[in-house]
Order: structure tokens, then sequence, then C-alpha cells
């Protein structure tokens, strides 16, 4: 017996629902082959409705959707998909800045081999350069800079209670931030890149030194990626010059019982719906 928890940024969940149907590998089909208990969504970038019609099909088939949408249109949303309907769904982490941006969602729901667990999905914002250490700086820099510092403050808070707490708890997302240099191909040129600025990558150091376990590195060893996203332009998916900025944080306990971890990397470029790959931790 095996509990499957699967993570994957959509880059929105109609266009990926839409992308490449006629030739079967859209989201959809995805989902259709996909054996997991759960799946959490980033980027949904739609309402509750839209996301719902879009994903019609897989609901028909039994799964269960658990949303949070953004105020802001077209921006965020996170989900959960379970197979079993969830025990309770919790919005945010108690903050009155980020909770209705859709950023953060849990949800508890029970298994047989572990009881009840906590399946979270996140968005973390992706930031920007530090209006410190360049001249180029925008407004609009400084203020996405400083958003994400704000936000890790808080979300680090909650991610500290969670951790005190005596639950199985894992949470899968975009977490746009590559901790070590292992996590990115091109790490000597991207050190005052958003995602891996010095501060990000101590947020993530800190919270594995407070109990959280990043199970695809306990699985896979300190080796080059297995990276899951790269971008739409040129050759980086062909290279695989990617970052791993997608994965699971778990728990002590839940991650003891971690098995296998697997990147849903596609075939080829074309094939992909969208520029991020699902991860998938397997618990036995």
């Amino acid at each position: 017996m095996s509990i499957s928890i699967t993570t994957v940024n959509v880059n929105g969940i109609r266009a990926a629902v839409k992308q490449r149907s006629d030739e079967n590998c859209g989201l959809l089909p995805w989902l259709a082959d996909l054996d997991s208990d759960a799946v959490a969504l980033q980027e949904i970038r739609a309402t509750r409705e839209q996301a719902q019609e879009a994903l019609a099909p897989a609901l028909a088939a039994g799964w269960h959707l658990s949303m949070s949408e953004s105020t802001v249109k077209g921006h965020a949303g996170v989900g959960v998909l379970t197979r079993a309907a969830p025990s309770a769904v919790r919005v945010g982490f108690g903050s009155d800045e980020f909770d209705s941006l859709g950023c953060y969602l849990e949800v508890d729901v029970a298994t047989a081999l572990l009881g009840e667990i906590t399946v979270a999905s996140l968005y973390l914002p992706k930031g920007a350069v530090d209006p410190a250490n360049t001249t180029t700086a925008t407004e609009g820099d400084a203020r996405k800079f400083a958003e994400k510092k704000r936000f890790l403050v808080e979300f680090g808070a909650h991610l500290g209670r969670l951790a005190e707490a005596d639950r199985p708890v894992i949470v899968g997302g975009d977490w746009n931030i590559a901790p070590a240099e292992n996590d990115l191909k091109a790490f000597k040129t991207n050190r005052r890149s958003p995602g891996f600025l010095p501060h990000e990558r101590e947020w993530v150091a800190a919270l594995l030194g407070g109990g959280w376990v990043d199970v695809a590195r306990q699985l896979t060893g300190d080796v080059p990626g297995p990276y899951t996203w790269w971008s739409w332009r040129g050759k980086s998916f062909d290279n695989d010059a990617g970052w791993r900025i997608d994965y699971h944080l778990v728990t002590p306990g839940l991650a003891a019982r971690a098995v296998k971890s697997d990147v849903h990397r596609p075939a080829a470029y074309n094939l992909r719906w969208s520029d991020h790959s699902a991860v998938t931790t397997v618990f036995g």
C-alpha cells in the first residue's frame, strides 16, 4: 500500500486543458493517467467557476477540487485535487496581505495508510532583483522584492507552527526558490537573480534546519536537478538548462515514509502544456 502526492504549476488551468488537446497531450489526459491521491495546483489563473468548467471531465471522474482564487484577475490561484472529499479546507495562513491573493491552501484528507494528513498547495511570489545590488532596478522591482520578503517572514512563521503540530503535513508547490547550486543549471550566472538570492536560500535552509524535509533531495541525493522549470524561450528545455523550484517540503514523520520522487518531464518540448513539470512523491 502506498500514497502518492503530486504538485504542478499549470501555468493557467484553461490553457493547460486546451494545450495540445487535439493530440491527447494536455492536462486532462495527463490527469486521467495519473496514479496519485492528491494533486496540488498552482497558477490556476481562473475563477472557481472557470476552473470547475475546465476540469469538468476530471471532476466527473471522481476528483474533488478545493481552491483559493486570487482577487487579482488572471493572477496566481491555488488548488488541491483529491480522490476523496477533504474533511477540512483552509485558505491562506492568517495573512491580511496575502490570503486573498490565491497563494496558499490546505486540505485535510483521510488515508488508509497514514490516517488523516494535510496536503497544502503553495504559490510563492517570484519576487525581483535586489535593488541594493543593481542600478537598473525599477520601482516595480523594488515593490516585488519587498513583497516577497514580507511573504517569507509571514509564511515562514506559519510553517514553523505547522512543524510543531503533531500531524503529517506535505506542502507542495512552486516555491520560486532554488535552494542550492545543484537546483539550477546556470547557478554561476544567476547569483543575483530572483529565486537564487542569498536571503531566499537562507530562508529555505532555515526551514530545513527547523524540521522540514525536502523529500526529493532526501531520495535523490545531492546531485544536479532533476529540474522542474524551463523557460519557453531558446533551447532551455532541450538542453535541460532548468531550475528545481517545484518540490515538496514534508514534516519529519511523513518524510520517513517517502520511498520515491519523480519529475514528470515531457519527452519533447512540443509535448509541454506548462513551463513547469509535475513532481510526485510516493509514501509507503
